[in-house]
Order: C-alpha cells, then structure tokens, then sequence
C-alpha cells in the first residue's frame, strides 16, 4: 500500500513538472513570436537604436574600467563619448571622402578591369588549350564571358541590398546622430539594467538563468568585442599592405576585406579575389607584383591564426563557423541591415540554449529508459 501512494505520488510530480515545463516552453515561443513581429514591423527604424546598444554593448569593458580607475560612471562615459565623437569627426573628414572617392573611381573602372581579366585569361595558345584542356579558346572566352558578367550582376546586386535594406530605409543624419545618444544611455544604465532583469527572474530559476547568461554573454562578448577588434586590425593591415605596394584603391579594397572578416573565410577570400584581380591587370606582365599582393592576405590570415584570433577571441566563442555564417544570411534575409547586428548574439543564444536542452535531454528519463531510472531510484 505504501509503495503504492509513493508510486502515485510521483507520478504526479512528475505530471506537475511536465505541466511546468510546458508552460515555460508556451511562454518563450510566445516572446520569440512577439520578438520576430516585432522586428519585422519596425525594422525600418531599429538600425540607429541596435547600433547604440551593440556599441554601449562593446564599449562596456571600457568603461567598467575606468570605474575601476576612480571615475564614476557617469564620467566614464561622458569621456567614451568625447572620445567617439572625436574618431568618428576625424573619419568623416580624413577617411570616407577618400574611401568615397576610391570607390566612385573602382564602380567606374569595374567593366575595364573585367574586360583586360577576360582578355588576359583567354589570351592563350588556341591548340596548347585545346591539347590541355581540352576546350578551344572561343568556348572558353564565351565562359568567361558568363563567368565574369554573373559575378558583375551578383556584386552589384549584393552592394544595391545593403544599401537598400539598410542606409536607404533610414535618414544617415539620424543614424549619426541617434546612435550615439542611445549608446550613450545604454552605456550609463547599463549596470542599473542588467540587475532590473536579473529582479525578475523568477527565484525557483534563477541561477540557471545566470549561467545561461553567463554563457550567452561569454559567446557573445568573444565574439562582438574580439572578432570586432580582430577585423578593425585586418583591415588596417590590409589597407596600409596594399597602398604601400601601389594597387589602385588599396586602401577601399583592404579596409573592406578586413570589415567584412567576421564571416568566416568569406572576407579574406573576397579581399583576395579583388586585390589580385585588381593587381593582375594593374602590373600585368610583373607576376611578382601579383604574388606580392596576394602575400599580403596570406600573411594577415597567419596573423590572425596564430596572434589576433588566440589572443582576442580564443576559444570561448563556441560558435562553428558554418552555424555562424547560416544565422549571419538568415537573419540578414529576414531584417536587413539590422538582422546582421543581431544575428551574432542571436545565433550565440540559440546555440547555449541548445547544449542546455540536449544537456536535459541526456540526463532524462525521455534518452535513459524508465527502466535505468527505475533502478537508479531503486538503489
């Protein structure tokens, strides 16, 4: 009889803790819901306001410290700010009417260097490429051709969705001035906010949710801070590299390939294809010139390798490139501009959550068997 009431009476705890738990899993799929329509019904106006917060989000560590050395907050950030306003004045007098300028002149010189790599690569020997590979020079002209017209029609499409999904759909005065004033809040508040959402965890969770946090924030803080400072470095490496050897619009093409690093590969492979492209036809028949050029990508990604990606990112990240580059094209798709900035800590979250579902999973009865449970309970 007794072992008949105990029986019972876990059988409806365990009926409660699944009535729990689905009720936990309505109320976040809810909040995801909410948070997607969310997204998509003011995505046109949210870039300044999630720039403000990724770089209150980035610029935090900065001022934590200076806390540390006798500031108060308050001080701490009014110094962050005087300090991004001065780089920010500094690039828009100095570097964008350069960067302006070069990429005018490379949108202009776009179908010349695609005509002299078409003529160059099909200036062959018609009967050594027909003995060798098998294809005569006019089919391979005419691939060419397609080749080099659909890379054209895809880079001018790419440029035309960024543009259009995010500096066309808000006001660039706005973004500029905005911006700053929300990071400079966020910054001030910052602590005060993360202890306002740590109050309403409810007490029964609470230190798991802390360490999921700590562990979202680890991911994302790896990434956002290192691979944003590691890209900052490339881009610097690349552009001084390629205007000290004299490839037009080095410094457009390096600071661009180094930017667009945190996609995994993607930009030091981009930044490659367009300098040697570029320094093929600039230096055309000096083949060292050429090989210099593309020495300068290879040496930043042994930088990165083995000095910027160990020291500033490490190993905490936890995101694999190919989940990373899926939720960086996703979220891209879905909000544009915005969805870019998201996608890293989005991605980070969904990918803790995950190990925590299958750490749950694996520790449950669902992946055990009753019947290991049964005796487990039983000795």
């Amino acid at each position: 009889m007794a072992k008949a009431k105990t029986k019972q009476a876990d059988d409806i705890a365990v009926f409660s803790s699944a009535a729990a738990l689905r009720r936990q899993v309505a109320f976040w799929l809810a909040a995801a819901a909410l948070l997607v329509l969310f997204l998509f019904v003011f995505s046109s106006i949210l870039l300044p306001f999630v720039a403000g917060m990724a770089l209150a989000y980035f610029l935090d560590p900065v001022a934590d410290r200076l806390e540390r050395y006798g500031l108060s907050r308050l001080a701490a950030t009014v110094v962050i700010l005087i300090g991004f306003i001065v780089v920010l004045v500094l690039a828009l007098t100095v570097i964008v009417p350069v960067l302006a300028s070069q990429l005018a002149g490379f949108a202009a010189r776009v179908p010349e260097y695609l005509g002299q790599l078409q003529s160059l690569f099909t200036h062959f020997d018609p009967q050594w490429l027909e003995r060798v590979l098998g294809v005569s020079a006019q089919d391979l002209r005419d691939g060419m051709s397609t080749l080099l017209a659909e890379g054209a029609s895809f880079l001018t499409g790419l440029v035309q969705q960024i543009w259009s999904s995010g500096m066309a759909l808000i006001n660039l005065g706005g973004l500029l001035v905005v911006t700053p004033v929300v990071a400079f809040y966020m910054l001030l508040d910052w602590d005060r906010m993360i202890a306002t959402i740590d109050g309403w965890v409810p007490r029964d969770h609470v230190e798991t949710v802390r360490e999921l946090a700590r562990e979202i924030n680890a991911a994302t803080a790896g990434f956002v801070r290192g691979q944003g400072t590691l890209c900052i470095i490339l881009g610097v490496i690349y552009a001084v590299g390629l205007t000290v050897v004299g490839l037009n619009f080095g410094l457009l093409i390096g600071l661009f390939a180094g930017l667009i690093s945190f996609i995994p590969y993607i930009g030091s492979l981009v930044g490659l294809v367009l300098s040697v492209g570029v320094a093929t036809v600039q230096f055309w028949p000096d083949w060292l010139m050429v090989a210099v050029v593309a020495c300068i990508f290879f040496g930043g990604q042994f930088i990165e390798g083995n000095i910027l990606q160990p020291k500033l990112v490490g190993k905490s990240v936890g995101l694999h490139p190919v989940w990373l580059m899926f939720a960086l094209f996703a979220f891209g798709s879905l909000f544009g501009f915005v969805g870019l900035l998201l996608a890293v800590p989005s991605s980070a979250a969904v990918a803790v959550l995950v190990r925590f579902a299958l750490k749950k999973y694996l520790a449950s009865p669902m992946y055990k068997g009753q019947g290991e449970t049964d005796a487990t309970g039983a000795e």
